[in-house]
């Protein structure tokens, strides 16, 4: 997430919400935003809800694959990063970069 807060400036200029998501309780949430000096929200999928709706929970681990996804204004997932690419926000803003020029 740090890489995403670095890169800040890039999504906001874009028109683009940045948000995390962590099975972590909301309290370790807040907590990890502050030390990383998060400027955006990181929200606690504790139920797995989210985690689950999008196919990333490992049900035999209970843990989830880390990804990161470009949801348009109507719902619908333009992008998607998985594993380790998901760390890197350059494939998110370069298709929040080609989304948003078409509108």
């Amino acid at each position: 997430m740090r890489a995403y807060q670095a890169d800040i400036a890039k999504f906001d200029a874009n028109d683009t919400q940045v948000i995390g998501v962590s099975m972590d309780s909301f309290a370790s949430n807040k907590r990890f935003a502050q030390d990383l000096g998060l400027t955006f929200p990181v929200l606690s999928d504790w139920n797995r809800t989210v985690v689950k709706a999008y196919g990333l929970l490992n049900k035999k681990t209970g843990y989830s694959s880390r990804a990161t996804f470009v949801i348009d204004r109507d719902g619908i997932i333009r992008h998607i990063d998985q594993g380790r690419e998901a760390i890197d926000p350059t494939g998110a803003y370069q298709a929040c970069s080609i989304f948003n020029r078409g509108h």
